[in-house]
């Protein structure tokens, strides 16, 4: 199945932003592109707006004269649907109502010709009920392209119930010929991106809730410790608090209320109070003009202790033993026990993993990194029972190295830790259900919401039991489901833990 020719008109229904950003996509890839929307002027106004983009690229030396010229005029509006007669490809990008999208498809159905493609640029309704009442829905699909559309690579091509296969390949081809990085999808709530990063939010919000942090620490630390670009408090700000909530809330719903995807009750206070984010001036954070942002809780300084004990295998952060090394302390290693740092007053430092340190008694957990060297923070946790003296101990270890750090509450599994473990879970659950390729998830994370990682990869660099271990000890202390480790997540520790000739290990 080849991509739709260049000389073939594509047809773009909305005169939105998104609806601009994606006729501007299909113009400079070589077509002839037709702009619809219900108000004739604004779709006059979008076709002058895409050629004044046009001609900015220009000025800045991204585009040649001639090809901005020929452009020009490859683009118009259409006063009528009839106007799109000659379309291969029509993609709507118009109000979010599935009411509203099906009565426009229906009266498209009418107009193009019968080989052409049917896109909806939805980004939370279900493709297979749009499709539904259509004489042809298998050649409807959804492509879901990131705004804005003509800088951001990803597009979810989405099957519905009904898509044939050639259809939804002809238009991957096309996107893909388009220059863009498409990624190949089932008809699920949220799709491949909304649908994996709700935990990204969802437990950053349960440790604030949980009285572990304040939002800035959790933001500081998921940039710092974690390596993901920005938190997910000031994200949503930046997104709008009822925008976020809404489609967490949708996918929720879908999910029949799975309490995988449980919203925040904080979120749907801040949303009830008005504080939107930046376009109300105020969020979790302030944004009126003087407001200072609040900054994250980092500990005052703490000596480091001269020598520890490293027992067992430290896993994802074994380099920690190298690192203290080279900051001057004396390490001695011992594979027996553990795995934690013993520190000189006895007490314990422990990688994070779904348990409490008031469990124990002297314990300080350290939260996972992407990258322990290049990490610039890493957050402790401690109980009322951990003495002052390992916790200063633990402070001052982390100062040596060169991080900042942030000491919170006594939640299980940290902040970074858990989060990763919950993002890996429903990739896996997700893989195991046809939804999308481990490789297309990844693709899609990292395009899509510029994740350091993708969850699969994270799993590969963690190992096959991290995950479940620590999601496992967060549903023995959190009970309810939410971190209730999936099937899928089970299975592929076994899967992975296959030796060379193929039978499991322990195997009889």
């Amino acid at each position: 199945m080849t991509a739709i020719e260049r000389a073939r008109t594509v047809a773009v229904i909305g005169a939105g932003t998104m609806g601009q950003g994606i006729a501007q996509v299909a113009l400079l890839a070589g077509h002839r592109v037709r702009l619809y929307d219900s108000v004739p002027e604004r779709a006059r106004e979008a076709v002058q707006t895409v050629i004044g983009r046009v001609e900015r690229l220009v000025a800045k030396g991204r585009l040649d004269r001639a090809e901005a010229d020929d452009a020009a005029t490859r683009l118009e509006s259409a006063e009528t649907l009839t106007g799109l007669a000659s379309a291969a490809l029509v993609i709507e990008a118009i109000v979010e109502d599935v009411t509203v999208k099906r009565k426009l498809f229906a009266a498209l159905e009418g107009v193009v010709s019968p080989d052409a493609l049917l896109a909806t640029n939805t980004s939370s309704l279900s493709v297979t009920e749009l499709a539904a009442g259509l004489a042809h829905p298998g050649r409807f699909l959804g492509l879901h392209f990131f705004n804005p559309a003509p800088l951001l690579p990803l597009v979810e091509v989405v099957s519905g119930h009904a898509t044939d296969p050639a259809a939804a390949e002809r238009a991957y081809r096309t996107v893909l010929g388009w220059g863009k990085t498409p990624v190949r999808c089932a008809d699920t709530p949220g799709f491949i991106v909304n649908r994996i990063a709700r935990p990204f939010y969802a437990e950053a919000f349960a440790v604030y809730e949980e009285q572990g942090a304040d939002p800035a620490t959790i933001d500081a630390v998921l940039r710092e410790s974690g390596g993901f670009k920005m938190g997910p408090f000031q994200l949503t700000d930046l997104i709008g608090q009822d925008v976020n909530e809404a489609v967490t809330r949708s996918v929720w719903d879908s999910f029949f209320r799975s309490p995988k995807f449980t919203p925040s009750l904080a979120q749907r206070r801040l949303v009830q109070a008005g504080r939107l984010g930046r376009k109300s001036g105020h969020g979790w954070f302030p944004y009126a003009e003087g407001a200072e942002a609040p900054a994250p809780h980092t500990a005052g300084p703490e000596d480091a202790p001269e020598k520890v004990t490293v027992v067992g295998d430290l896993g994802p952060a074994a380099v920690l033993a190298d690192l203290m090394e080279e900051a001057g302390i004396a390490v001695t290693a011992t594979g027996q026990g553990g795995p934690y740092i013993q520190l000189p007053g006895e007490g314990q430092l422990v990688l994070a993993d779904g348990k409490t340190s008031v469990e124990f008694a002297d314990v300080v957990y350290f939260d996972l990194a992407l990258d322990y060297r290049g990490a610039t923070r890493i957050a402790l946790s401690a109980s009322a029972d951990t003495s002052e003296r390992t916790l200063a101990e633990a402070v001052g270890l982390f100062q040596k190295l060169g991080k900042k750090v942030s000491v919170i509450g006594d939640v299980p599994g940290m902040i970074v830790a858990r989060t990763v473990a919950m993002l890996i879970d429903l990739t896996a659950d997700a893989v195991a259900r046809g939804v999308a390729s481990a490789e297309d998830v990844d693709t899609a994370m990292r395009l899509g919401v510029n994740y350091p990682l993708g969850p699969a990869e994270w799993h590969d660099r963690l190992g096959r039991d991290w995950a479940y271990d620590l999601l496992h000890h967060l549903d023995e202390r959190c009970p309810g489901g939410r971190y209730a480790p999936s099937l899928a997540l089970f299975k592929l520790g076994y899967e992975a833990g296959e030796d060379e000739d193929g039978e499991e290990e322990g195997a009889a």
